[in-house]
């Protein structure tokens, strides 16, 4: 059934790829922005800003839903400014009587040993139900996919160093996702009864090192294999420093990635498959999707 959904975000990496699937299987697409005259996305911009709820209020109104991509990881005190954006925007979608909001966060053990990023994560779920919208979350992992920050940061890494220096964090755990599957799955639980008000872990097949995504990803472009430089005491402000310099992510962001790299990402709870069932992308083919997407972006 066609529905009027707000997606935030709607310029950013996950949200314009969700714009055109929603728009694709017939929905009235908003696509919020802070700037509606430079978008040329699918769906209607609207104008919006998460510090202003005034413009929240008039985005919401008449949305049956609303997706939630909003983060300030290029800021110092990121913590705050989500934490805030979040209640202004909860508060408005249920001033509309919004009757889901979809979220994206991050995978993690809810413990306190997550990183400030993924601790953020974590109030952001909490904060966008507090006025008492149903919030359905999923949450990643590293999304692969054109355009995406950590796999910039992985392909340029690949790109331009002749060899991997290897802080204690590259043997951390994670799992991957394809973004075609990221998306499939946030589309996928729309208005779907058994996902309103529920949390859902989303990762590919693959649980693999850090230091094994970069291997992976080099063999898939047909480079030799990176070796590596043992530097086990290299500190996280010194590794979000190089990180830095070799990319093009800032410093800011690169600390913020660099902290949350600590913590082991990988999915436990496959509850996701019985609401949106289907097989996912593997790791090396996600890679060729999105060096594929990256050239016929520059074509």
């Amino acid at each position: 059934m066609a529905a009027t959904v707000l997606v935030t975000g709607a310029s950013g990496f996950v949200g314009s790829h969700v714009c055109t699937a929603l728009a694709q299987d017939g929905h009235d697409v908003r696509a919020m922005t802070r700037h509606p005259e430079r978008y040329d996305g699918a769906g209607t911009p609207v104008a919006g800003d998460v510090e202003d709820r005034a413009s929240l209020d008039a985005a919401l109104a008449g949305t049956h839903a609303a997706y939630y991509f909003v983060h300030s990881l290029d800021s110092a005190d990121f913590e705050d400014k989500d934490a805030q954006a979040a209640r202004n925007f909860g508060a408005a979608a249920a001033a509309a009587e919004v009757r889901q909001i979809i979220y994206l966060g991050g995978l993690g053990a809810d413990d306190e040993n997550l990183s400030p990023h993924l601790r953020s994560r974590r109030e952001v779920e909490t904060l966008l139900g507090e006025a008492g919208v149903p919030v359905t979350t999923l949450r990643a992992a590293v999304v692969i996919g054109h355009g995406g920050i950590s796999w910039e940061i992985t392909r340029q890494l690949v790109d331009h160093l002749p060899a991997m220096l290897t802080p204690r964090w590259v043997k951390t755990r994670t799992q991957p996702i394809a973004l075609v599957d990221v998306v499939r799955y946030l589309v996928g639980v729309l208005d779907h009864p058994d996902a309103i008000g529920k949390t859902f872990e989303v990762g590919g097949p693959e649980v693999l090192s850090y230091l094994a995504m970069l291997r992976r990803a080099a063999k898939v472009q047909g480079k030799r294999r990176l070796p590596t430089v043992n530097v086990p005491l290299l500190s996280p402000r010194l590794s979000s420093a190089w990180l830095a310099l070799v990319t093009d992510v800032d410093l800011a962001t690169a600390r913020n990635l660099v902290d949350s790299m600590i913590n082991e990402v990988v999915v436990h709870d496959r509850s996701i498959e019985k609401i949106v069932p289907g097989s996912t992308l593997g790791y090396d083919d996600a890679v060729r999707q999105a060096l594929a997407d990256r050239k016929a972006a520059a074509e």
